[in-house]
């Protein structure tokens, strides 16, 4: 009698034992899953810019020819790379687009910033008759804005897929006294 009490209760001990593992591996797996695998939007920016060419008409006829190298930041924060593909950047004084520049295929590393450096070409052909341009070379401020979309896909663990597009829509001003990109926003 006694043997078969001391059977049952190292049953019931090993079977507190398993309940006990498998909560804690549910526990470990739900806090993987929020955490580790959760797929976050990454984040595309413009980071700065520097002029090449900067020429700049304030006389009767006012426009801008501008050479620009400007830097752009991929932030991943996610636990495996992002791999993007081919996109294009446009940038708009107002409504009218005066350059673009194209953003090559490539990956951002997981949980970390990717800057790339991208020539372009900043003119004002279309914007011939403009009044507001006049006004705001004189005032020495030029606004800009820029967007794009970014497509791509994010892999966690080497298996797992997430396809993530990144809307990039940022405000700008060119700054005509001192050669200098200010203020830059991003949404």
């Amino acid at each position: 009698m006694y043997d078969k009490e001391l059977r049952r209760e190292k049953r019931k001990k090993w079977l507190l034992y398993g309940l006990a593992f498998i909560i804690f591996q549910c526990a470990i797996i739900a806090l993987f899953t929020l955490t580790v695998m959760k797929v976050r939007n990454p984040k595309f920016r413009v980071r700065s810019a520097t002029f090449d060419t900067f020429d700049i008409q304030s006389t009767t006829n006012p426009s801008f020819g501008l050479r620009t190298n400007v830097v752009f930041g991929i932030k991943n924060a996610n636990f495996g790379p992002y791999k993007y593909d081919n996109s294009t950047v446009y940038f708009y004084y107002g409504d009218t687009e005066v350059g673009s520049a194209i953003i090559p295929e490539s990956k951002a590393q997981f949980r970390r910033t990717k800057k790339l450096t991208v020539g372009v070409d900043l003119a004002s052909t279309n914007l011939a008759g403009n009044s507001q341009l006049a006004t705001d070379i004189s005032s020495g401020i030029v606004p800009l804005s820029s967007r794009s979309t970014l497509t791509g896909k994010v892999e966690l663990m080497l298996i797992f897929k997430k396809k993530k597009s990144v809307n990039m829509n940022c405000t700008m001003e060119i700054n005509t006294n001192t050669q200098m990109l200010q203020n830059v926003v991003c949404k």
